[in-house]
């Protein structure tokens, strides 16, 4: 059997080395007519991978006649036998010998083959140029993968335009559309902020739409294709801008591809950075769209049976715990176990906590879903979902309670993984404030204590625990573990702090009134002292002073007194006067604090009023227990 195989074998490539020198007789004669004859052998008989006879060819018929076929094929020029009748077949003809030539990297490097990218450009524009099309992507194709120059030409001449035109129009899933992603993806190197915004914002966004089909209904090789191109434009510099830019389109189509696709990747057996990728497009889907995309009809190819809606919530919810906690494992290993020594233990820390911002961040934004999700039209979970997914968070809320558990056993208290652990706990607590309770009673005071590493004390943990705070100091026993913690000085330094923000122009409402709310429900607690730490409550009086005397906001003026009334309960005004800290300037702006409220008691008080009634209350009440200890507050009062 083997001896008929190397006969036929022998007797092709002898074929093909006569028809070589043929070729080549006729590329090297004198006439045009001969060279033309000489390139349709070539495209008759020439493998695409004999590199060593396309070599041959290009050096015996020369850049200038090629040059001349083109251009004659675009009505620029005339070779001598046809005198432009046959302009499509020469264009053709012309485009494939091209494409042919490029395969050998050398040539495709060549200036000449890289000053005809312009020309390939203004072939794909015209109808003519249709039957060769895939011709012409292969030639752009081996051109700006061949070096430098031709991808700086295929980016300069128009390619993000181009392709944003014509990709709409490519079939899905064929090579032509292959050849047209990896184009995008070659070009996405040229590409900054400031370009996009410029000048591809819109061309971009269309790409993205359509590589998100393919995506969606493709199931092979290019599905992975569409996965990592679109992961890496999400991933990019620009991609704030794009989110900006795909919000406005119309179309609802390329949102539900972007979901089919992401979910087939989730529910497969795929490689862990696939499946990574696949959480990259849903928390930049989640952030264009809403927590909503994450439910939403699933259709995927081949499939006949109906998906439920919840589906691609579960699998995200699902990946993400994964996801959190085999990074923040591996992120204190590299921080606490891994040699010192290793001089990729930064990066490996940088890119680790860089993944665990992404996947944070689709928790956050799921805990927020679940929460309104009674709230949100159109969008309904059955209880055997809910139940799951409530699961699922207590389940990943506990792996970074004992990351952070770790960290404080090791003594950190600096690091941005530490503030987004502490902020992501928060965001969770705000909606399940019994939720890990023994765990929280352990690390409350350590959480507060937490930095990000550009700040200079904890603020942005606070911050981000108020809401809990707030809930969980309306009973006595929140205020028992907040005040045994010192957990209240980090509140009231975050109060101030916030203070003077708002004082330089920066609001933050919500998280000021939350840290009132706070300090008061501890100092309402008459079970709570805090006779040992005037220090912290005198400072805390002098802003509040600060923060009132030029504002006319009633809300402020009550809150800011309800506060500085139940403080005036553990102190007197001697006690104040005595204090270094404390001037007399500023018990004058306190006195007239507590008059300003104590004023908007009566028959005629204003609907701001009524609403802070309560707050009012607080004030009179007060006021009656300890007026006789601060004789000016009360000469105030009664002027």
């Amino acid at each position: 059997m083997e001896e008929p195989q190397l006969l036929q074998q022998q007797e092709e490539e002898q074929s093909q080395s006569v028809s070589l020198q043929d070729c080549l007789k006729l590329l090297k004669g004198e006439r045009d007519e001969q060279r033309l004859a000489g390139l349709l052998l070539v495209t008759k008989f020439c493998k695409s991978d004999d590199l060593v006879s396309l070599r041959a060819i290009y050096d015996a018929v020369g850049p200038h006649f090629l040059d001349r076929l083109s251009r004659t094929g675009l009505g620029k020029g005339v070779v001598s036998s046809g005198s432009g009748e046959n302009r499509d077949a020469y264009l053709q003809l012309s485009v494939t010998v091209l494409s042919a030539f490029c395969r050998v990297s050398e040539i495709a490097s060549s200036k000449e083959m890289v000053s005809k990218v312009p020309m390939i450009f203004e072939v794909m524009s015209m109808k003519s140029g249709m039957p060769v099309l895939e011709e012409c992507y292969e030639f752009l194709y081996l051109v700006s993968t061949a070096s430098e120059d031709g991808l700086t030409a295929l980016y300069e001449s128009g390619g993000i335009k181009l392709l944003a035109h014509q990709m709409s129009a490519l079939p899905d899933g064929s090579h032509l559309m292959e050849l047209a992603m990896k184009l995008v993806q070659l070009m996405l190197k040229k590409l900054s902020q400031g370009i996009v915004e410029n000048d591809h914002l819109s061309e971009l966004s269309v790409i993205v739409t359509k590589i998100a089909r393919q995506f969606a209904l493709l199931q092979n090789a290019l599905k992975f294709e569409a996965l990592h191109l679109l992961s890496a434009i999400f991933s990019s510099e620009y991609s704030t801008l794009l989110h900006d830019a795909l919000r406005v389109i119309q179309n609802e189509n390329w949102s539900n591809h972007m979901r089919d696709g992401v979910a087939t990747i989730l529910q497969n057996r795929v490689a862990p950075a696939e499946k990574f990728e696949a959480l990259i497009l849903a928390e930049s889907m989640v952030s264009i769209k809403g927590e909503g995309w994450l439910i939403g009809q699933i259709n995927l190819p081949n499939v006949q049976d109906p998906i439920p809606a919840d589906r691609c919530l579960l699998l995200v919810l699902e990946s993400s715990r994964v996801e959190v906690a085999v990074l923040l494992n591996e992120l204190a290993y590299s921080k606490y176990e891994a040699s010192k020594s290793s001089s990729s233990t930064a990066e490996t820390i940088i890119s680790k906590q860089q993944k665990v911002t992404i996947v944070f961040s689709l928790v956050e934004k799921i805990i927020k879903l679940i929460s309104n999700i009674g709230e949100t039209e159109g969008h309904h979970l059955d209880e055997n979902t809910f139940i799951k997914a409530i699961n699922g968070l207590n389940e990943t809320i506990g792996v970074v309670l004992e990351y952070l558990q770790d960290a404080k056993e090791h003594g950190q208290k600096v690091g941005n993984d530490l503030l987004a652990s502490v902020r992501l706990v928060g965001s969770y607590l705000a909606e399940a404030p019994v939720a890990c309770e023994d765990k929280i009673t352990e690390l409350l005071g350590y959480m507060l204590s937490v930095e990000g590493e550009h700040e200079s004390s904890p603020f942005y943990s606070v911050c981000f625990l108020l809401p809990m705070l707030c809930q969980k100091t309306m009973k006595i026993e929140g205020c028992k573990l907040l005040a045994s913690s010192g957990g209240y000085k980090a509140v009231v330094d975050c109060l101030m702090k916030l203070i003077e923000q708002n004082r330089n122009g920066v609001e933050n409402n919500g998280c000021i009134f939350l840290a009132c709310d706070t300090i008061m429900n501890l100092l309402k607690m008459e079970q709570i002292t805090f006779s040992e730490d005037e220090s912290t409550f005198i400072s805390l009086l002098k802003a509040l002073a600060l923060w009132t005397e030029k504002t006319n906001d009633p809300s402020v003026v009550m809150m800011a007194s309800s506060i500085c009334t139940l403080i005036f309960d553990m102190t007197s005004e001697n006690a104040l006067l005595n204090h270094p800290s404390l001037s007399s300037s500023c018990l004058d702006s306190l006195s007239r604090l507590i008059a300003r409220s104590l004023a908007s008691w009566g028959q005629d008080m204003s609907d701001a009023a009524k609403a802070d009634m309560d707050l009012l209350e607080i004030v009179t009440a007060g006021y009656s227990r300890w007026a006789d200890r601060f004789p000016q507050i009360q000469k105030a009062v009664e002027r």
